[in-house]
């Protein structure tokens, strides 16, 4: 039986939404400037862009509950070889509030909409962690562990699609 698709994270965070940090630092319907964590956030995305692309939707967004800024999510890179990773982090204070599900989540419904065939992966520490679970209920499986030239040993984990239900994972 073939893989299915993750399972859509009901939206009991209300007022839950992704704004994306374009190339230039501004984050569309917010015009104010941002206290920190969030315009740390934005300057590391636009340095990012910088060295290595921007090309929507493979980019960095900020999260959003109502309008406050809550945590931000990204791909790490438009996909290579058919592969795309994400990336989540809830700002302090905001945790355990299924944020970082609903970043997840989202990010996979973007994925998925801009590339049915894109096999989505995710990067955690070893030692199990809150990450571990987020992605357990967005539908991942922990693939493998691998020595990361920038973060040592990871857990590197994967969203297996009806589309591709097994391709080999390539660095």
């Amino acid at each position: 039986m073939p893989p299915s698709r993750p399972r859509r994270i009901d939206r009991a965070v209300t007022g839950f939404s992704l704004h994306p940090i374009e190339r230039n630092g501004s984050v569309p319907g917010h015009a104010e400037p941002f206290a920190e964590p969030a315009s740390g956030v934005i300057r590391q995305t636009v340095d990012l862009y910088s060295r290595a692309a921007f090309e929507p939707p493979w980019i960095g967004y900020l999260a959003f509950l109502d309008r406050m800024v809550v945590g931000t999510c990204a791909f790490t890179s438009p996909p290579r070889n058919g592969i795309v990773e994400i990336a989540y982090f809830t700002f302090p204070g905001f945790e355990n509030r299924g944020l970082a599900t609903a970043m997840a989540a989202e990010l996979v419904a973007i994925a998925c909409r801009r590339d049915p065939a894109v096999v989505i992966t995710a990067h955690t520490l070893p030692a199990r962690n809150a990450s571990h679970r987020v992605l357990e209920k967005t539908g991942f499986h922990l693939a493998d562990t691998l020595d990361h030239p920038e973060d040592g040993l990871v857990n590197r984990w994967r969203l297996a699609t009806p589309a591709d239900p097994g391709r080999e994972l390539r660095q």
